[in-house]
């Protein structure tokens, strides 16, 4: 029986090992911290439990398929919650539009703000279902390595149908006469890394997948699924030791033998698949020697997603005049965009997101309070060497509860009975993240399908990565289909 060594126990690591363990091998899981999940985490304080990175959860049918390799029902697991409205976008002028996926509720919505957009609504779902479907069936479950193989799955007038020679702002503007619609929904890019002005029109799959599918929230929190996973992979026969910190891929003639840990124990295995991020696995992990040269070149190369500067609250009182799930944008889009992805500076006011989790789930709270999660894009660590992180989490604090009082949610200071802070420092330390990146590699035309740093090593036979920065993204449902592809990789390349 072939052994197979996993480095973390993120949820595409967990993914991987459930299907290579289902297909006969004996897979061991080594997760450094003292829990499994990865960015996908559990923080608690005192009474109070949060998510430490996804907030919500989309693409239900990812996990449902998921379950069902092992002959299980993923809702017998996990009970979802449903979050609709699911989101609110808020501008500095006072204007605001929440998302649902109830059509009648989107369509009355967008009127305020379009009026007559009825059935441009309805041709746009049209439009962006098609692609979303075809994208999935064709391009982002594929393994090609091949760019024209990939892009030949597609006849010509479906690749020119899926808005590829257009931005993914100028592809709403199709469909959208409300700049503020546009701005919304384009507002996607940000978890993409890449400005709504520069990504293809493609991704306008991603606000039409929240709205088709729903948004979630598991039972527990997000920590609820992962736990379920964790547990299907256990029952599977997966082996998992938490608190396991991997410091070298070990080499031999050319192939991988196995793992180190940090303590010194060595753990064979003629597998390794690698759910540290990838450029960080190229850049720390590999053994000296040609691998690890290709490997920090590449890494040097990757473009990355921003870094994340992120709060969580335990609040004294429950929060009133705000949803689940609230982004607020700046006065000028344009320009934040520019100022984080192209000229990657800290910004005096950006663009920010807020999550109150326990609005949709009590339990994460005491009675009659509620949870805060603050999520504020920044730029890598690369471009903040020097920053005083102590001052400007303090900066930035003020500023964001600034913007909540402008929007009269009514979250002071003195609300906040128990608080901590992740700096871009800290998630690079917690979950091995290439520069602070808290997303992984950018989905920018370069760094798609078989431009994306792929799901194998071509410089060290036997040496896999899947998650956020290799095919097919980032995103838990994509890293959730990214282990059946790298599993799928694998079984191909042994047998």
């Amino acid at each position: 029986m072939r052994s197979v060594a996993i480095i973390g126990a993120g949820l595409g690591g967990l993914a991987a090992a459930i299907h290579l363990q289902r297909a006969g091998l004996s897979v061991t899981v080594l997760e450094q911290n003292e829990r499994i999940g990865g960015r996908a985490g559990l923080l608690e304080l005192g009474s109070y439990r949060f998510d430490t990175g996804p907030s919500l959860l989309n693409y239900p049918w990812v996990f449902e398929e998921l379950f069902t390799t092992v002959g299980a029902r993923f809702h017998d697991a996990v009970q979802l919650l449903p979050v609709d409205p699911g989101i609110t976008f808020r501008w500095q002028d006072g204007r605001r539009l929440t998302l649902s996926s109830s059509f009648d509720c989107l369509r009355e919505e967008l009127a305020r703000l379009d009026p007559g957009v009825g059935p441009r609504l309805a041709a746009w779902l049209r439009r962006a279902g098609h692609n979303y479907r075809l994208s999935f069936a064709r391009l982002v479950q594929s393994n090609a390595d091949n760019p024209l193989k990939w892009l030949g799955a597609l006849r010509l007038r479906e690749l020119w149908g899926l808005g590829l020679q257009r931005s993914l702002y100028r592809q709403l503007a199709l469909s959208f006469r409300s700049r503020h619609i546009c701005e919304a929904l384009a507002s996607y890019a940000m978890y993409l890394g890449g400005s709504p002005f520069s990504l293809p029109g493609l991704f306008e799959i991603l606000p039409y997948g929240e709205l088709a599918y729903g948004l979630w929230l598991p039972r527990g929190g997000i920590y609820g699924l992962i736990e379920a996973v964790g547990d299907l992979a256990r029952e599977a026969g997966v082996n998992i030791s938490t608190e396991c910190r991997v410091s070298r891929i070990a080499e031999r003639d050319g192939r991988v033998a196995g793992v180190e840990l940090a303590d010194g124990d060595f753990i064979p295995a003629e597998i390794v698949v690698s759910n540290c991020d990838v450029p960080q696995t190229d850049a720390a992990l590999l053994p000296d020697g040609a691998a690890r040269r290709h490997g920090r070149r590449r890494a040097s190369r990757l473009r990355m997603t921003p870094a994340v500067l992120t709060f969580y609250w335990g609040l004294k009182r429950k929060l009133v005049g705000v949803d689940h799930h609230s982004i607020f944008l700046p006065a000028d889009y344009r320009g934040s965009f520019d100022r984080l992805l192209r000229q990657q500076v800290l910004q005096e006011k950006p663009a920010f997101y807020l999550s109150i989790a326990s609005a949709t789930e009590p339990a994460l709270a005491p009675p009659d309070t509620d949870t805060a999660f603050v999520l504020v894009p920044v730029p890598p660590l690369s471009r903040t060497e020097g920053v005083d992180w102590r001052a400007e989490t303090a900066r930035i604090r003020q500023y964001v509860l600034g913007r909540l009082a402008q929007a009269h949610i009514g979250l002071q200071a003195g609300d906040i009975a128990v608080e901590q802070v992740l700096t871009p420092r800290d998630w690079q330390q917690r979950f091995g993240l290439f520069d602070g990146s808290a997303l992984g590699a950018a989905h920018n035309l370069t760094q798609l399908g078989p431009w994306r740093p792929c799901n194998y090593s071509r410089w060290l036979h036997g040496l896999y990565y899947v998650g956020a920065s290799t095919t097919p993204g980032t995103g838990l449902p994509m890293v959730t289909l990214g282990g059946r592809m790298t599993a799928a990789r694998i079984l191909d390349h042994v047998r």
